[in-house]
C-alpha cells in the first residue's frame, strides 16, 4: 500500500512510525511532516488546508489510502473530495466531521440520540448568552462553537468570569470565527477520560483507554492547551465503565448518524467526564487525540494499516485489537510561552542520545531540520513516550528521557499521570 498521512504533529509522527511496521505498506508520504517524520516518510510540501492539492497529489501518486491526522482537513471535506475522485480516505465526511467542527451540532445530536451529557444552550448573540448565565449561575462552561485548537473551552467559577468569557469569545473574537456561536453548558465534576474507537459506519471497535492533561501547569492549573501529556490505560476506566461507554455513548452516536444517512468512518473520540452519575460526554472529536495517540500506538499490537483499510472497506466486524500489557506515558515538551506566543528556531539538544531507546520513542511535533540541526517550530515540540510495567514505571521512564533533552525555554508538566498514580498507590 501507498499511504499519505496529512499533518505534521506528534500524532502524525506516531501514526507514520506505526504504519512503517506494517508489511502491507510499501511507501508513506506525509504532508507536510516534521524533522522526525521526515526520517520515516517522504515529505510533501503541502498545507493541510489545501484540499485540492492533497487530492491531486494522492491521485497523481496512486495513493491507496489517505489518512488525515488533524481535524481541519476533515471538516473541510477532504474525505468527500477523495471519494469524488475514486480515492480512499480514512476519516469521516464533512457532514460527520461537524461532530467536532460545531459543538452546538454535536450537543444537539447527543440530545436527540439520548447520549449522556451535561445540560446546555447555544447562542449567537452575546446579550442572550449573558442573560442565560445569570439564570443558571456558576460554575459554568463557556465554549467557542468552532475549532479552536483545543483552547476554546473556558471554565468559569463565577458569573463574572462567565461574562468575561463571553466577551472574549464573542465580542473580542479571541478564537476568530470559531466564536461566532458559543455553547454554554453544565460544569461536570469528576475525572476526565479519553475514549476512542474505530468505526466503519456500523461496527464500533473500541481502543484502549487513555487520559490527557489539558492544562498548561502542574496540578491542572493555567490555560487550556492542545494537551501536555497522556497515559494509557486509564485506571478510572474499569471494565464495567468501558462497556457502559460503548453501549451508551459510542454505539448510539454511530447508529444515530447512520439513521440520518451519515456513515461515520474513521476514529470517533469521546472526551468523557466520569461523574457520580456515570459517564457523560464533554465533547466529540473526529480523529485520534494528540497526545493520547502517542501513548496508544506505543501499546498497539498489530497491523495499523490493515485495520484502517478494513474500516474504510466496511470490514471491522469480528476484528479485535491486541494491546501490550504494559502501560505507556507521554510527556509533551513545549516552547516557552505556549499556549500563548512563542519563539521558533531554538536548537534542540540530546535527541541523538535517545536513538535506539528500547522502551520508548521521542515523537516530533513542532520541529524542523535546519542546516543539520533539529530546531523548534511550534508550541508543542516533542512527545517523549515510554512503556513501563505500570503507569508509574512508564512515567518514570519517560521523565528519565526528558532529562536528557534541552533547548532554551523548554517547559513541561512534571505531574503527568498523577491521577493514575494516586489510584495505583
Amino acid at each position: 500500500m501507498k499511504i499519505l498521512v496529512v499533518g505534521g504533529g506528534g500524532r502524525e509522527h506516531a501514526l507514520v512510525w506505526k504504519l512503517c511496521q506494517s508489511q502491507r505498506v510499501e511507501k508513506i508520504y506525509c504532508a507536510p511532516g516534521n524533522a522526525g517524520i521526515d526520517e520515516l516518510a517522504e515529505p510533501v510540501d503541502l498545507e493541510v488546508t489545501d484540499i485540492s492539492a492533497i487530492v491531486a497529489f494522492a491521485e497523481e501518486r496512486a495513493v491507496d489510502l489517505t489518512l488525515p491526522g488533524p481535524e481541519l482537513p476533515l471538516t473541510l471535506g477532504l474525505v468527500d473530495e477523495l471519494r469524488a475522485r475514486g480515492l480512499r480516505g480514512f476519516g469521516p465526511t464533512r457532514a460527520a466531521a461537524q461532530l467536532e467542527g460545531s459543538k452546538a451540532f454535536a450537543k444537539d445530536l447527543m440530545r436527540r440520540f439520548k447520549v449522556p451529557t451535561g445540560f446546555f444552550s447555544s447562542f449567537s448573540e452575546a446579550e442572550d448568552a449573558v442573560r442565560y448565565v445569570h439564570e443558571v449561575g456558576a460554575p459554568i462552561v463557556v465554549k467557542a462553537d468552532g475549532l479552536a485548537a483545543g483552547k476554546g473551552v473556558l471554565i468559569c467559577q463565577t458569573v463574572t468570569e462567565a461574562e468575561e468569557a463571553i466577551d472574549k469569545i464573542m465580542r473580542w473574537r479571541l478564537f476568530g470565527d470559531a466564536g461566532g456561536t458559543i455553547v454554554i453548558e453544565e460544569f461536570l465534576a469528576g475525572e476526565e477520560l479519553s475514549f476512542m474507537a474505530l468505526s466503519d459506519g456500523e461496527t464500533v471497535l473500541p481502543l484502549a483507554s487513555s487520559q490527557d492533561h489539558k492544562r498548561a501547569g502542574d496540578g491542572d492549573t493555567g490555560p487550556n492547551t492542545g494537551g501536555m501529556g497522556a497515559y494509557s490505560p486509564a485506571p478510572v476506566c474499569t471494565a464495567e465503565l468501558h462497556q457502559r461507554i460503548i453501549q451508551e455513548i459510542m454505539i448510539p452516536m454511530v447508529r444515530g448518524l447512520a439513521e440520518r444517512k451519515i456513515v461515520y468512518t474513521g476514529v470517533l473520540y469521546a472526551g468523557i467526564m466520569v461523574t457520580a452519575d456515570g459517564p457523560k460526554v464533554l465533547e466529540f472529536n473526529v480523529r485520534f487525540g494528540d497526545p493520547e495517540c502517542q501513548a496508544l500506538l506505543m501499546r498497539f499490537n498489530g497491523d495499523l494499516a490493515e485495520l484502517m483499510d478494513a474500516a474504510v472497506r466496511g470490514g471491522l466486524a469480528g476484528r479485535n485489537v491486541s494491546w501490550d500489557s504494559r502501560a505507556a506515558a507521554c510527556v509533551v515538551l513545549a516552547a516557552e510561552g505556549y499556549p500563548g506566543n512563542y519563539e521558533r528556531g531554538k536548537a534542540i539538544h540530546g535527541l541523538e542520545g535517545l536513538r535506539g531507546w528500547r522502551d520508548g520513542m521521542v515523537f516530533h511535533a513542532g520541529t524542523l531540520r535546519r542546516d543539520g540541526t533539529v530546531v523548534t517550530n511550534g508550541g508543542r515540540v516533542l512527545g517523549v513516550t515510554a512503556l513501563g510495567a505500570d503507569v508509574a514505571a512508564a512515567v518514570a521512564e519517560a521523565y528519565e528521557a526528558v532529562a536528557r533533552i534541552e533547548w532554551d525555554g523548554m517547559h513541561y508538566r512534571r505531574d503527568i499521570g498523577r491521577r493514575a498514580l494516586e489510584r495505583e498507590t
